[in-house]
C-alpha cells in the first residue's frame, strides 16, 4: 500500500468515535475490511463472564458539552476526546468549584493538548480538557450547563479476525487494538499496518497459518483467549502485539515474561539479520494485551513490537497524537519489518522431539558400541545429536539451536537431516 493510500485510510478512520463497544468500533472494522475483504466479526454478549471479567454493556453517545451563556466552551462534537470514555448520562448546572472535580487535565503536556481518559468498568462521568480550557472555565463565576447525552444497553462486544490458512495448522498471530477515538499513532498505526499485512499474506503460499486480530483493548484479548485457549495452546507458534508503529522513533521490543519464547527469538533474529536498530524493554514495562497473552496460566508465546513505546512519548493519549504526528515513511518501514519477520518465520524449521527422555541412539547406529579412536567422531556427533534434541521443544528454529549447541548452522542442518531420517523429530 502506498503512503498516499495509508494516509487516506488513516484520515478516514481518525474522526470516528470508537470505544470498547459500539458502532464506532464496528464502523472502523468495516472500513478496514473494504481493502482486506476477509475480516470476520466475532462477538460475545454483554454480561457474560470471561475469566475474572464481565463483558460490559454497550455504550453510545450522541452529544456532550459544557456551556456558559449559551456558548459551548467544551464540545464533544468538535473533539471526541473531550468526554471521559463510558461517561454516564448527565444534565445539570454547576459552579466551577463543583465542576472541577469532573474535569481531567494533564498539567505535564502542552497548554492546548486534550488528554484521553476512560471509566469502562465504574459508573462515572467527566470531561477531558486542555490546560488552556481549564483556565478559561476557572475564570467563570456563574453556573455552567452540563450535558452528556449517552446511554448503556445490552448488546455485544465485537472484534475482528482475519484468517489466512497455510500448509500447516501451526499459527502465527498479529494482534492490535482499535478501541480509542481520534489518536493516530496509538490507535490507528497498528490496525492500518496489520491490514496491509493481510493483503501481503493473501498473495503468498504460506507454510504457516495466520490470524490478524483487531481488538478492543484488554477485554478483547481476554475474550479471544477465553474462546480459543485450547486451540491456541495446541497450535500457536508465536504471536506479536502491534502498537504505536507510526512515529519516527526506532523500533522497540517488549519482551515476554522470560524473554525466551519463539516470538522473542525470531524477532531478535530479524532485527539482527537486517541490521535494524531497536530498544528493548522488560516484560515489567508491558502494555495491556501482552499482559493477557503472557499471563501466568495462559503463557502464550507473545512479545510486543512498537516504535516509540506507549506512555513514553509526550503526545501519547492526547489530542496531539493526530495525523500530523504520523510519519508515513516510518509507517511503511513498520509494514516492511512485519513482512521481513513473516519471511523469517516462513523460512524457519522448528523441530520437535518425538521421544520422551533421550532416545536410544545405539539401536539406530548413532552411538558407538565400543571405545576406539575411530569411534570418537561418532561419539562427538552423538553428543551433538542429543544436544540438538534437548532444544527441540517447539521454541527454537535451526538458527537458535545452532547457537545453543555451539555448532555451525551447516553442521546443525546435517544433524537435522540425520534426526529426520531416523524419525526422532517432527516439524511443527
Amino acid at each position: 500500500m502506498s503512503q498516499k493510500k495509508l494516509f487516506f485510510l488513516l484520515k478516514k478512520l481518525f474522526p470516528i468515535n470508537r470505544s470498547i463497544t459500539g458502532e464506532g468500533f464496528l464502523e472502523s472494522l468495516k472500513i478496514l475490511n473494504k481493502t482486506s475483504k476477509i475480516i470476520k466479526i466475532k462477538s460475545i454478549s454483554s454480561g457474560k463472564k470471561v475469566f475474572d471479567w464481565k463483558i460490559p454493556k454497550v455504550w453510545s453517545i450522541k452529544d456532550a458539552f459544557i456551556s456558559h451563556a449559551k456558548k459551548k466552551i467544551i464540545n464533544f462534537k468538535i473533539n471526541n476526546l473531550h468526554v471521559l470514555g463510558y461517561s454516564s448520562p448527565v444534565k445539570t448546572k454547576l459552579y466551577f468549584k463543583d465542576l472541577k472535580n469532573k474535569l481531567i487535565v494533564n498539567k505535564k503536556i502542552d497548554n492546548d493538548a486534550i488528554p484521553y481518559a476512560t471509566s469502562y468498568y465504574k459508573k462515572n462521568w467527566g470531561f477531558c480538557v486542555s490546560r488552556k480550557q481549564y483556565l478559561e472555565l476557572s475564570n467563570i463565576k456563574t453556573k455552567f450547563d452540563i450535558v452528556i447525552n449517552s446511554n448503556f444497553k445490552k448488546g455485544k462486544l465485537n472484534w475482528g479476525e482475519a484468517t489466512i490458512k497455510g500448509k500447516s495448522k501451526k499459527l502465527i498471530i498479529l494482534s492490535t487494538y482499535l478501541c480509542h477515538p481520534s489518536m493516530a499513532n496509538n490507535e490507528l498505526s497498528g490496525p492500518v499496518v496489520c491490514n496491509e499485512i493481510i493483503n501481503f499474506l493473501k498473495k503468498r503460499k504460506n507454510n504457516y497459518s495466520y490470524k490478524i486480530l483487531f481488538l478492543p483493548e484488554t477485554i478483547g484479548s481476554i475474550s479471544f483467549i477465553s474462546k480459543n485457549l485450547t486451540i491456541l495452546k495446541k497450535n500457536l507458534l508465536c504471536g506479536f502485539v502491534i502498537s504505536c508503529v507510526g512515529d519516527k522513533g526506532n523500533f522497540s521490543k517488549i519482551n515476554s515474561r522470560y524473554n525466551n519464547n519463539f516470538a522473542d527469538k525470531i524477532l531478535y533474529q530479524t532485527f539482527k539479520k537486517y541490521n535494524i536498530k531497536y530498544k528493548e524493554y522488560s516484560f515489567l514495562d508491558r502494555g495491556s494485551d501482552e499482559r493477557q497473552y503472557c499471563s501466568a496460566l495462559i503463557n502464550l508465546p507473545f512479545c510486543t513490537i512498537t516504535r516509540s513505546k506507549f506512555e513514553e512519548y509526550k503526545e501519547y493519549h492526547t489530542s496531539k497524537d493526530n495525523l500530523n504526528f504520523i510519519d508515513y515513511k516510518s509507517l511503511s518501514k513498520s509494514t516492511n519489518l512485519l513482512k521481513k519477520l513473516i519471511l523469517e518465520i516462513e523460512n524457519s524449521i522448528v523441530p520437535i522431539s518425538k521421544i520422551k527422555c533421550e532416545p536410544m541412539l545405539s539401536k539406530r547406529k548413532l552411538y558407538p558400541n565400543t571405545k576406539s579412536s575411530a569411534n570418537k567422531i561418532i561419539k562427538w556427533k552423538s553428543k551433538k545429536i542429543l544436544d540438538f534434541l534437548s532444544y527441540s521443544d517447539n521454541t527454537n528454529n535451526l538458527e537458535s539451536i545452532s547457537k545453543l549447541i555451539r555448532l555451525s548452522l551447516n553442521e546443525t542442518k546435517k544433524i537435522f537431516k540425520i534426526l529426520k531420517k531416523s524419525k526422532l523429530i517432527k516439524l511443527n
